[in-house]
């Protein structure tokens, strides 16, 4: 188990928990006290986040653990499920928000205090600003598909906290103003908007998982870029590449290299040193890997 990396992806973990349940507690109080759906489908979000980021406490010192012959993948596509799990739940919740503000824009939608709803949300955005810089921080030397995924959350707050807070700001400036007929509708519209900024990341990230856990080879651009390396290091010994089969789930990165001898001749030592080359040149690009030079028959 590589010490240091678990040391930083749990203290990671565990501070961005600590941030989630606070921040969670607020809004979920915060959407009944100031009415706004907006508020409420943050909370909502953040809540149902919370929920799925549990299990990964669970899961991340046996991401750590070896292969082995009863475990060959080890324990990496169980990250890949539950991470698609998370964002399932998290897209059916999203949709769920966007079709409960679009019935209530429907029947005429509702007036919330807007300046009590600026307040709150500007100063949740500064929190969130906090909470993402001190993240993001502290995973500068290491990033694994999990923080990711929460810094990417902690990113979607301080969008999400800014846009309400301009777009309550504009419905104080409609009050007195010849078009203040819209402002019933300006909550569960901003509701709407946050929501299908929410959208994209979660079809991402259940088509990338999805292709994960089924062990289809990655996107184009990391094959180029692999194949790029692998032609660099085999292009000093007496081989050229056959055939390259990379395998991508969770953390974890998968490859085998085809080569074929160019004078019928196969040695174990090239075939080491081709290994390590390929390794090195791309163990700061992948977070665990895995090297094979198999002799193309």
């Amino acid at each position: 188990m590589d010490q240091q990396k678990y040391k930083t992806e749990n203290k990671i973990l565990r501070l961005s928990l600590g941030g989630t349940i606070t921040f969670t507690v607020f809004e979920i109080i915060a959407s009944f006290v100031l009415g706004s759906k907006t508020v409420m489908t943050d909370g909502i979000f953040d809540l149902f986040d919370l929920l799925l980021l549990l299990p990964m406490f669970i899961l991340v010192p046996f991401l750590y653990k070896p292969v082995s012959e009863k475990k060959p993948y080890g324990f990496s596509q169980i990250e890949s499920l539950l991470v698609l799990v998370k964002y399932i739940v998290l897209l059916i919740v999203v949709i769920n928000m966007i079709t409960n503000n679009i019935t209530v824009l429907l029947h005429g939608g509702h007036t919330v205090d807007a300046t009590n709803v600026l307040i709150y949300e500007a100063s949740l955005c500064v929190c969130c600003i906090i909470m993402y810089l001190v993240l993001h921080y502290l995973s500068r030397n290491y990033s694994s598909m999990i923080i990711k995924s929460e810094l990417y959350l902690w990113k979607v707050d301080i969008v999400s906290t800014l846009g309400i807070s301009v777009a309550f700001l504009f419905q104080i400036f409609l009050t007195h103003s010849p078009i203040n007929f819209i402002i019933p509708y300006i909550d569960s519209s901003v509701a709407i908007i946050v929501a299908l900024f929410l959208v994209k990341e979660p079809i991402v990230q259940i088509i990338k998982n999805l292709k994960e856990l089924v062990l289809f080879s990655p996107d184009q651009q990391i094959m180029d870029e692999i194949r790029e390396v692998v032609n660099k290091d085999i292009s000093n010994y007496e081989y050229s590449l056959d055939f390259l089969d990379v395998t991508q789930t969770g953390r974890k990165t998968w490859i085998e290299v085809y080569v074929k001898s160019k004078n019928d001749t196969v040695k174990i030592k090239d075939f080491k040193k081709i290994q390590e080359h390929i390794t090195k040149d791309l163990i700061d690009k992948f977070d665990q890997i895995y090297v094979e030079i198999v002799p193309a028959l």
